[in-house]
């Protein structure tokens, strides 16, 4: 993907990415119970910040919250193992030994665009899963995109949700949320760049206060 500056080329007009959103601009929250917490964070655009100058939730997670972000995120990538940047190789790149105390999983849009086969999507979530939990012993949270024009995905949110139970993980579920969901079409202009990827504004103003909640409530369980 392009860097900072050529995004600001392509993106940087956009009212929902004035300076104003910047994660810096954030007050931190001192008494955040997230403040000092490894989160491991697997996807891609959307975790990248792809439309967004390369800021997604974990930059704004990590200014606000003061965790310390390790974002391994790149843009177009899957879920199903079929390339060296799909999620499973990339994942296997981050450092065994981090002293992790949460690994936070996109639901790729991508496999759903490029009309993935399902099976393989699911067994790759459990790989994932499994590796993880392996590997860093933490908790572990998938992260579902809020609702856009693709109904396969959301078959797999509901398939996700019987995979989360079966393997006792905690689910973001910006998808199946109608408050979440129900912004104006003024709201929808300034957070979305596209029906997928958001803006700063989006990540700050939408995304950001939901994750902080569904995040601290299940580390605190």
């Amino acid at each position: 993907m392009e860097n900072n500056e050529e995004k600001e080329i392509n993106f940087g007009a956009h009212p929902g990415n004035g300076p104003q959103y910047l994660p810096r601009t954030l007050h931190p929250d001192a008494d955040s119970p997230l403040a000092g917490k490894t989160v491991i964070f697997l996807g891609s655009s959307v975790t990248e910040g792809y439309a967004s100058l390369n800021y997604s939730f974990a930059d704004f997670l990590q200014q606000k919250d003061g965790i310390r972000s390790v974002k391994e995120a790149v843009g177009g990538t899957t879920l199903v193992n079929d390339s060296e940047d799909s999620y499973i190789p990339r994942m296997k790149t981050i450092d065994p030994n981090l002293a992790a105390d949460l690994f936070v999983c996109q639901l790729s849009t991508n496999d759903f665009a490029q009309d993935k086969d399902p099976e393989r999507i699911y067994a790759a979530i459990e790989e994932i899963i499994d590796y993880a939990r392996s590997t860093w012993n933490c908790p572990i949270m998938f992260c579902a995109s809020p609702r856009f024009d693709r109904p396969t995905y959301a078959d797999a949110v509901e398939k996700l949700k019987e995979i989360a139970a079966r393997k006792q993980i905690g689910i973001i579920d910006l998808w199946s949320n109608d408050t979440f969901n129900a912004i104006s079409d003024a709201q929808r202009e300034l957070y979305m760049f596209d029906p997928v990827h958001p803006t700063m504004a989006g990540y700050r103003l939408w995304w950001l206060p939901e994750m902080e909640k569904e995040i601290k409530e299940y580390i605190a369980r």
